[in-house]
């Protein structure tokens, strides 16, 4: 993940600045475990400013709203306590060529400022820390101790010190080409690494697009560099200089990140805050959706394994049971031919009643013909017993396999993270696993979002609607309250898999190719989606039920015509669409 440099910040602040100073701070609310968001309300707009202070993802750029939902930090609260109401009346830098920026805020713009909160955008290092007027730490977002650094401790009622001044050159736009050249080849090496050794400021982004601006190979040695090159390099250098200067910005992506600098033919952003907001937004819920990925199908998997051993169990020992008769059968059969019975022996053969074929009983000799037969009623008695108690669990391992297969066919039909609906999915997956049991409320996990996620949404041959269920609470959604009554519901046959609406208005019939469609896409979003051919059915929604007291996403249905679906078909159709 590309982390925020100092030509970034500046230009972070650039914006802000401009646009967002003076400021009102109307409300802060705290979004999770390393990102606040302040209202800002000026006499023309009102918006949300995020600071971040995540070791990947630091950043300070205006986002989106926070979710309503209550926010349990106290970091949040000591800065509310402290700066609700008061206006932001200056964004400024603490010392050239650094990556703190400090918040000022007064009663009014042009009086006495109270509070500082200076914003560290350092990597993991990052932080937020509010002072007083005195410069004296009120709150931060991490404290450190003497224990974690010796180079610098943050904690309240201490004087705020500033970061360890950098030991590396300052860039200068008044310093000459043969200086600089001198100083980026003073030791041989690789010009990237070269530039990053030797001055401050610079990032592995804006160094590979200085150089490749320069037509140069950023792996290729100073010792190899003509003298064209070394000049086409310093021409891009002070482009960059002056840009940071005239504070001349402009937000664009580049090939697997994003740049404040468009040194090409880039797609460009509106500004430097929505790329910012976009970009990190993306990267970490695309990471958070790998982990809860991730987290569910080693879960599931293990949930799943451990039941399906149960249910073996269980049919092994309905299997047994199976025999009841047969040692009944063997009871009677020595019971009437006591005669035959000897002391000492450990088996006997005698003629089967109904088939009058020799059946070999195997004997306890310490035991007389009545106690064996004796011991086979027993065994007889034990057998019918174990039937009627394994039956039910049995049934109940069975219909927890179908819902845990259900789960998990939600949770692995999107590989990759598309949207923030692909996300907010799966988040409603964890809220499910957790109200059922399978998983354990996670510190400080609150909802990030205000409503329920929502389906998938495809169009027919015909044009008409498909909608199709992305996790249990949305297939429940969509089977019994969505819904209408000249709708058709998909699903596969005894597969696990979505729950799939055609929508139809009253008077309309869809055609052949619309069911197809429709049932393609039932069998694709679905545990048989790797078989060439699955059975799917499909009935009004008045003849779909959910038993009583079943789990989420479960329904039984009847007069259901089946008709058999690829999922290729569904799968070439979304490929067309991308």
């Amino acid at each position: 993940m590309q982390s925020v440099d100092f030509t970034t910040l500046i230009a972070a602040r650039a914006e802000l600045r401009d646009r967002w100073i003076p400021a009102r701070i109307e409300q802060i609310y705290q979004r999770d475990r390393y990102t606040i968001a302040l209202s800002l309300r000026t006499l023309q707009k009102r918006d949300w400013l995020n600071i971040s202070w995540h070791p990947q993802a630091a950043r300070i750029c205006i986002g989106d709203p926070p979710p309503r939902v209550p926010d349990t930090f106290t970091f949040s609260d000591q800065l509310r306590h402290q700066l609700n109401g008061l206006a932001l009346t200056n964004i400024a830098t603490i010392a050239p060529w650094e990556r703190v920026l400090d918040l000022q805020f007064a009663k009014r713009p042009g009086e006495e400022v109270f509070w500082h909160l200076y914003v560290e955008i350092m990597g993991k290092y990052s932080n937020v820390i509010l002072t007083d007027a005195k410069n004296q730490v009120v709150t931060c977002a991490r404290q450190i101790s003497g224990k974690q650094s010796s180079l610098r401790t943050i904690q309240t009622g201490k004087p705020y010190d500033p970061p360890p001044i950098l030991t590396e050159s300052i860039p200068r736009p008044d310093e000459s080409f043969q200086r600089w050249q001198e100083r980026v080849s003073l030791v041989p090496g690789i010009l990237r690494k070269q530039l990053l050794g030797n001055y401050r400021g610079l990032s592995p982004v804006l160094v590979k697009l200085m150089i490749q601006t320069a037509q140069i190979d950023p792996e290729q040695s100073t010792e190899t560099l003509q003298e064209s090159d070394w000049k086409n390099l310093f021409q891009s250098w002070q482009t960059w200089l002056q840009a940071l200067e005239g504070e001349d910005f402009q937000a664009c992506w580049i090939d697997g990140g994003y740049s404040v600098l468009n040194w090409g033919d880039f797609p460009q952003e509106k500004n430097v805050q929505t790329l910012l907001n976009r970009y990190y937004t993306d990267r970490l819920n695309e990471q958070t959706f790998k982990q809860l990925r991730h987290q569910f199908v080693q879960k599931l998997g293990n949930l799943l394994g451990k039941l399906r051993q149960k249910a073996r169990i269980f049919e092994t020992r309905l299997q047994q049971s199976d025999e009841a008769d047969e040692y009944r059968q063997k009871a009677d059969l020595l019971m009437a031919y006591l005669q035959e019975w000897e002391p000492g022996m450990k088996s006997i053969v005698l003629e089967d009643f109904a088939t009058g074929e020799p059946v070999t009983l195997t004997l306890n000799p310490e035991k007389n013909a009545v106690q064996n037969a004796q011991a086979l009623y027993k065994k007889h008695q034990k057998l019918k017993r174990a039937r009627t108690a394994v039956e039910p669990l049995l049934q109940e391992v069975r219909e927890e396999i179908d819902y845990l297969e259900q789960v998990e066919a939600t949770a692995i039909q999107v590989e990759t993270y598309r949207n923030p609906e692909d996300l907010q999915a799966l988040e409603e997956i964890r809220e499910e696993l957790i109200a059922q049991g399978y998983l354990e409320p996670g510190k400080s996990q609150n909802r990030t979002y205000d409503r329920d996620s929502q389906p998938y949404r495809y169009q027919t041959p015909s044009g008409f609607e498909l909608w199709i269920g992305r996790n249990n609470r949305q297939n429940d959604k969509l089977t019994f309250r969505t819904a209408g009554e000249y709708d058709l519901w998909f699903h596969t046959q005894e597969i696990a898999g979505s729950h799939v609406l055609l929508r139809l208005e009253p008077g309309t019939v869809p055609d052949e190719e619309d069911l197809q469609f429709a049932a393609d896409f039932a069998a694709y979003y679905s545990r048989g989606r790797n078989s060439d051919a699955v059975p799917v059915v499909y009935a009004r929604p008045k003849y779909v039920y959910k038993p009583k007291g079943a789990k989420p996403g479960m329904a039984i249905y009847k007069q259901e015509t089946v008709i058999w679906a690829r999922s290729r078909r569904a799968e070439e159709y979304l490929n067309k669409a991308t």
